[in-house]
């Protein structure tokens, strides 16, 4: 019977993401201080095309190479949905931008937009959204939420977050 729990690598990424996740919401921020949220969002996204056509162009000459020994595999086609990230990762830059050059600051910024990740993640396992299989909450999930909302607030009020 294989494992449900994840290899330690996955946490590692998961951490690594959050970290840069950060990174980039500051960054953003810096861009929309000196510009607005929207221009931030189209200098970001900008960017991550050009970076991901230099992968995608990497990964292209790299795959020539090993595609000799390798069987053609079957051409998989994305749902609908699937292309609403983009539409949501410009909508997280813009609202981001907001919240981070205002009282909330970075740190409270994060905190709530953690909080906001946990509440929609819970929704989508509950209700099986976007092909994920549905799963029963319970309390734990519960007292999770309610866990990093108080964080957050801790964040906000200690000083972490001022005008």
């Amino acid at each position: 019977m294989p494992s449900t729990r994840p290899s330690i690598i996955y946490f590692l990424a998961a951490f690594a993401a959050g970290c840069i996740m950060a990174v980039m919401t500051h960054l953003n921020a810096t861009v929309a201080l000196y510009g607005s949220p929207m221009y931030a969002s189209w200098a970001g996204h900008g960017c991550g095309t050009v970076a991901a056509i230099a992968i995608l162009v990497f990964l292209r000459f790299r795959r020539r190479e090993s595609e000799e020994n390798t069987p053609k595999a079957e051409k998989i086609s994305v749902p609908w949905w699937g292309y609403l990230g983009g539409v949501s990762g410009a909508a997280t830059v813009v609202a981001a931008s907001l919240a981070v050059n205002s009282p909330l600051a970075l740190s409270g910024a994060i905190a709530l937009g953690l909080g906001g990740q946990v509440l929609f993640s819970l929704a989508a396992d509950q209700w099986g959204l976007f092909g994920l299989p549905a799963r029963r909450l319970d309390l734990r999930d519960l007292s999770a939420v309610i866990f990093i909302l108080a964080g957050s607030v801790l964040v906000i009020m200690s000083g972490g977050a001022q005008a």
